[in-house]
């Protein structure tokens, strides 16, 4: 998959600088001119952006899921009905998620409750069909396994590979210290799928 290179917009970096500082300080410990001078403008004129820091988490958590789920999907066709190539593949894609993004990890487990209703059903609603792309590929590949055993698996690699935002300085030194710990995961998750069969 190709990865995109293009400079980061101004709505973009806004959100990201959100991002790492909602997930250092909590929601409510950040405010909006905070998060204008991180990105070099005043807080008001986040406002031409967002309508407030709701509608900033609201896009960061909505986003993440829609981002996933899409990419997710490529993974099924670039993977043509090979289900050892595509549940590597979503391996691979949610390693670079859990490393590159981390603070929507942290983001989403702290605060997804802060979400209107509305917000909260899509991204549930969104996840479940990222899942169900998991879980799909896992029976496909082990089709002894039962569902309810595969979806399990599933969820605990998830647990497993969003562990990230703990791992600190391990994730953080460079590309030979990312490069360790994606070896690392990737190894794991295989692994406990591995495991599903005797």
């Amino acid at each position: 998959m190709s990865t995109r290179t293009d400079a980061p917009t101004r709505r973009e970096q806004i959100l990201k600088e959100a991002a790492r500082l909602f997930a250092e300080r909590g929601f409510h410990g950040v405010g909006v001119d905070e998060i204008g001078a991180a990105v070099g403008i005043s807080g008001p004129g986040l406002y031409r952006h967002f309508a407030g820091k709701e509608a900033m988490l609201a896009e960061l958590l909505v986003g993440i899921s829609e981002r996933l789920l899409s990419g997710g999907r490529l993974r099924v066709r670039e993977a043509a009905e090979d289900p050892a190539v595509l549940l590597a593949s979503l391996i691979d894609g949610h390693i670079d998620f859990a490393l590159d993004d981390r603070p929507l990890i942290t983001l989403h487990d702290r605060e997804l409750d802060r979400l209107r209703e509305s917000d909260r059903k899509l991204v549930r609603q969104l996840q479940r069909q990222y899942v169900e792309l998991w879980v799909t590929a896992v029976r496909e590949l082990h089709p002894e396994v039962p569902e309810a055993e595969a979806r399990a698996a599933v969820h605990a690699v998830f647990g497993l590979l969003n562990s990230t935002p703990h791992l600190g300085a391990r994730a953080d030194g460079g590309a030979a210290a990312r490069a360790r710990t994606e070896t690392l995961l990737r190894r794991l998750a295989h692994g406990a799928f591995a495991s599903l069969t005797p």
